[in-house]
């Protein structure tokens, strides 16, 4: 595992391995900090990293879960995340805390004087809480000066085994123009196959130079692996030298918390949604944010005139040091012809730094917000069919698409509206729904007035409205009258057919209790707070949907 003069490990009784690490382009975001194996269980002992006290305390159903936030002396902060359960002080004082709000979520901010720890001291045993898919710990580290994430790993703070080179998977080059107006327009994406030539060396499959544009760049699908694990991990730096010079460097060390989202325009976006690998452009988009980008000559262009040929050099670094190459030869192609597709000329350009907003008569209406977009680009509002959609799911209205690429990546969230006749019975249940990326309806959001059903939305696709008619499904993890004395959770299945679970009450002989909800699992769990009495009890849960469509059930067990 390594061991650092500042910070101990911050996990006991795990083999040190690792699922994730930082800088994961994840869509919507860079994972912020590196995910610890649990070996497959919960409950593995969390301690302090360093001195310092616990300053934050979160439960919450998504995201982290159960978390806690220990600031060290220096203001360095220090995330753990995903845990089962807090130490016993702790817990009881988030219990009191949610009975005192009737709230199953909380965030707490507790002073400085109130849990302070030393190095080593236990805080917790790790989970599977939140938005997480298997037992692990998610740890991260967040500067002191502005609460920047930092790279654990390349830092050295954490040293994971790690012998293997980084692999080059795939390249990808797109031939680029830019209009008098401003708006980019580009090619669709050529891919050319790749091969290992020994080790850490790469060449392309192909044996002739790749034949390029007058201008253009190229996005290269890369992953990496580690020792012990089938996982896969980002890269820490990937830079280009074209004719043996510099043009290029993508290198991620840290990241404020505003600029986690712009990973969607570091990447190439559309690519990414479905690949394995991470699709990282070798140039700088419009709304990419400088800092990754140590090194950068003309953001990354590469320009070639007909017949001249150069050399490309890359290298693809780990956070451990581990080294890969690739080298190939491009040619101009010998045509003053330019691949890139003409403007259309009955789209309007939409501009990151302007407002806009575009109607198609009285039925759409979209608000493009500034700062919404990461490049300028040409939209045109159209009407289509809508995709096939759940049996308890009622279409009202067409579907509209407002950008020709439907995996356009948004910084903020836009508005949309669309005009619909939806019957007085089901407004209270209508909603945004879109076709997304991969064809399927799913809910967006929204709600209906005067007319209309509105959201803001930061996905993509065709937008259309709907009514969503059928309540979440509920049932008991245990058999009625059955006695669970034994037990310490009480645990139900819950799921909803499009909407989503919104919110969720359990009552125990009509009291308020808190219920955690584990959305990975489909599971609402009581960790049961109270004496046992060894007599019938009365538990009665409600669950809600995104459009409030509800369901309520009374279940007997003996306790």
């Amino acid at each position: 595992m390594g061991q650092h003069p500042t910070y101990i490990y911050p996990i006991e009784g795990v083999a040190g391995l690792y699922s994730a690490n930082f800088g994961e382009m994840r869509p919507g975001h860079f994972h912020a900090g590196i995910d610890i194996k649990t070996d497959g269980v919960e409950g593995k002992r969390l301690v302090a990293a360093a001195d310092g006290y616990i300053s934050r305390i979160v439960v919450q159903a998504g995201g982290y879960g159960r978390a806690l936030y220990l600031t060290t002396a220096d203001g360095t902060t220090i995330v753990y995340a995903h845990m089962q359960r807090f130490r016993d002080d702790i817990d009881e004082h988030v219990r009191r805390e949610r009975y005192r709000r009737t709230s199953n979520s909380v965030d707490l901010w507790p002073s400085a004087t109130r849990y302070p720890v030393q190095q080593g001291d236990f805080i917790g045993y790790s989970g599977n809480s939140g938005s997480s898919s298997g037992p692990h710990l998610h740890y991260e580290m967040r500067r002191g000066s502005d609460q920047a994430r930092i790279n654990i790993i390349h830092e050295g703070i954490i040293t994971p085994r790690d012998t293997l080179p980084p692999r080059f998977m795939k390249l990808h080059y797109v031939e680029v123009d830019t209009l008098a107006n401003g708006i980019p327009m580009r090619t669709p994406l050529s891919s050319y196959a790749l091969q290992s030539v020994g080790g850490n060396r790469y060449r392309l499959a192909q044996s002739e130079p790749l034949e390029v544009g007058r201008k253009g760049y190229f996005i290269a699908e890369v992953t990496d692996r580690r020792n012990g694990v089938h996982n896969t991990f980002s890269i820490w730096r990937l830079s280009g030298r074209i004719d043996n010079e510099p043009f290029f460097e993508f290198r991620i060390d840290h990241f404020p918390y505003e600029l986690s989202r712009t990973c969607d325009v570091v990447s190439c976006y559309p690519l990414q949604l479905t690949s394995r690998n991470e699709a990282i452009r070798l140039a700088q988009m419009e709304g990419a944010p400088r800092l990754f980008y140590p090194t950068l000559i003309e953001r990354g262009l590469i320009r070639t005139a007909p017949s001249e040929q150069r050399r490309i050099e890359l290298e693809l670094e780990d956070d451990c040091g581990n080294r890969s190459t690739l080298g190939f030869d491009i040619v101009g192609r010998n045509s003053s012809f330019s691949a890139t597709p003409p403007a259309d000329t009955l789209a309007t350009p939409l501009y990151p730094d302007r407002s806009a907003t575009l109607r198609m008569e009285r039925a759409f209406t979209a608000h493009i917000p500034a700062g919404a977009l990461y490049e300028a680009c040409y939209v045109r509002p159209m009407a289509g069919e809508v995709p096939a959609v759940d049996s308890g799911v009622v279409v009202l209205s067409p579907a509209f698409r407002l950008f020709a690429e439907p995996r356009t990546p948004l910084h903020k969230n836009i508005r949309i509206s669309i005009r619909a006749e939806v019957p007085q019975p089901l407004q209270a249940k209508a909603a945004l729904a879109l076709r997304n990326y991969r064809g399927k309806a799913a809910w967006a959001g929204g709600s209906y007035a005067d007319g209309e059903v509105s959201g803001n939305l930061r996905s993509v696709g065709d937008w259309f409205v709907v009514a969503d008619t059928l309540p979440p499904t509920l049932q008991p993890l245990f058999k009625a009258e059955s006695n669970l004395s034994t037990r310490r959770e009480l645990r139900f299945k819950v799921s909803d057919n499009f909407t989503g679970i919104a919110s969720w009450r359990l009552e125990i002989d009509g009291e308020w209790v808190p219920c955690d909800r584990y959305p990975s699992r489909g599971q609402l769990i009581w960790h049961i707070d109270q004496p046992a009495t060894g007599t019938t009890r009365r538990a009665t849960l409600t669950v809600t949907d995104g459009v409030g469509n509800r369901t309520s059930r009374t279940f007997r067990f003996r306790w």
